[in-house]
């Protein structure tokens, strides 16, 4: 069981049921849904999607509109009075205005036309599942459990789920743990997650950041010192260890300090004993020591910059964090969590996000992860001049810039506005497929085509 309490969100996987006539349809939109995570069970129109729906629970369901429409707007009509709750996205393959605005009529969240696009899809799903997680709040919605009293670790990505657990299986053993992962995946968040569902919960999470204390001072800093141990020692002090006793000592960017203090470092998890500086009487190094890095210390060892001895008396366990950009479907919740903190703090009142503003979140690669949201979020937050975040107000917004006027062939003209396009955007293929309006396979056709043509 999870031990309960407040703000470390884990959301279970969505689950979605696809309603559709043609078999090879269901299948591909549910192998591409289950790759990003999502539960889906898939069926044909009729009694058996009915009866699925009467029995089991699902956060959306895809239905085929079908040629005539009837069917596929029973079936809506159904689904929603069975659980008014429910999203629905209607399918057709091809489109039709009165179809269209029949679906919404009918209670449909939106209405795709076929062949459904997955980036497309995946987007609108995201945005649903994003305002039925926080229709009030951040903490709403039956489908999240706390975890532990730490904010800011809301997902639904399987990469997440999977850390969720490993944080789970470790919390209750006193053993070293390394934490890895790029800057601002949230490697502290998740030391104290452990640390809250561990044994040693009610004594301090000490957290000493390796890269920000300067080399001459980090011995002092960790170890402490005794009155009189040198000029300036007026007084004897506690240093991190010791203020760690009873509880988890946090070593973030372990990989910065310097072999001296590796030593001493190592010394200490050996012996489980250290001494103050200038002291002579040894102190229990009574606490649990969670380290993390964004460096990649197996390439520190090779290189004689990290102690081999060191690394694997560190590296017990290694909980890996996903970086942002591999687990996309997290965004919507994220963002909406900050928008919520932010509005409340800044006294902004209703803010939103616009369907441009996440659509750039979604397509951001974002090397600040997490972190980098956070502050994007903020900042619109604060220079917002209406009720809705537009895409220009977020500090990665590139705009498309105005191209010029071209004589030429199509094909030419084509090949140019591609071109264009494309440096407009560091070459970035997700944004520039979703700016031609076409999908990243055919972007990578056409850019294959024009490549062969060039060579013949």
């Amino acid at each position: 069981m999870v031990p309960q309490g407040h703000g470390y969100m884990i959301k279970t996987p969505s689950s979605i049921l696809i309603v559709d006539h043609e078999q090879a349809s269901r299948s591909t939109l549910a192998d591409c849904l289950m790759e990003r995570g999502y539960n889906v069970a898939t069926t044909s129109p009729g009694d058996e999607a009915r009866s699925l729906l009467g029995r089991q629970h699902f956060d959306v369901l895809l239905a085929d509109v079908g040629e005539e429409g009837d069917a596929g707007l029973e079936l809506l009509r159904l689904a929603k009075a069975a659980d008014p709750d429910l999203a629905v996205i209607m399918m057709a393959a091809y489109g039709s205005i009165l179809n269209a605005v029949a679906c919404m009529k009918s209670g449909a969240h939106d209405y795709l036309l076929k062949p459904i696009r997955p980036d497309e899809l995946c987007g609108r799903l995201q945005e649903i599942l994003a305002h039925q997680a926080y229709p009030q709040s951040p903490y709403a919605g039956e489908a999240y459990r706390s975890v532990d009293q730490f904010e800011s670790m809301i997902a639904q990505s399987a990469s997440m789920q999977r850390v969720f657990q490993m944080i789970q299986d470790v919390a209750p053993m006193d053993t070293t743990i390394l934490v890895t992962g790029e800057t601002g995946t949230g490697k502290e968040l998740a030391a104290k997650a452990i640390h809250s569902n561990s044994a040693r919960r009610n004594g301090p999470f000490v957290a000493v950041n390796c890269g920000a204390i300067p080399e001459n001072l980090m011995e002092s800093e960790l170890f402490g010192y005794q009155k009189g141990a040198f000029t300036s020692a007026a007084e004897t002090k506690k240093g991190r260890l010791e203020m760690a006793h009873g509880g988890t000592l946090f070593l973030d960017e372990i990989g910065e300090i310097s072999a001296r203090m590796q030593v001493d470092l190592l010394r200490v998890l050996e012996n489980r004993a250290f001494y103050r500086v200038g002291g002579t009487q040894p102190l229990d190094a009574n606490f649990r020591v969670i380290a993390a890095t964004n460096r990649d210390l197996t390439s520190a060892v090779s290189a004689g910059h990290f102690r081999e001895d060191l690394y694997y008396r560190m590296n017990v366990i290694s909980l890996e964090m996903p970086p942002l950009r591999e687990r996309k479907e997290d965004i919507p919740l994220l963002a909406e969590h900050f928008l919520l903190r932010y509005i409340h703090e800044t006294g902004k009142g209703s803010v939103k996000i616009s369907r441009g503003a996440m659509d750039e979140m979604m397509l951001h690669e974002g090397p600040g992860n997490v972190r980098e949201l956070r502050n994007a979020i903020e900042r619109a937050v604060v220079i917002c001049k209406s009720d809705r975040i537009r895409p220009e107000e977020l500090p990665f917004y590139r705009p498309v810039c105005a191209e010029p006027t071209f004589n030429g062939s199509l094909r030419q003209m084509e090949i140019a506005h591609i071109t264009h396009v494309l440096n407009t955007n560091d070459w970035n293929m997700t944004r520039g497929a979703r700016i031609l309006g076409i999908d990243r396979s055919t972007l990578y056709h056409k850019i294959k085509r024009y490549k062969s043509e060039k060579t013949k």
